[in-house]
């Protein structure tokens, strides 16, 4: 799966675990949401 492999790359650039990956990915992408407007669908 593309996703996973991604997600195992960037912990080895990181040199950080999958887990720790995982994590800071969702937290990322809810900052990013928050800063969209926190809408579940945005307008075109």
């Amino acid at each position: 799966m593309k996703t996973t492999e991604n997600v195992r790359k960037y912990a080895a650039e990181q040199a950080i675990s999958e887990e720790e990956a995982l994590q800071k990915g969702m937290e990322d992408k809810s900052k990013e949401f928050v800063e969209k407007g926190a809408e579940v669908y945005a307008k075109a």
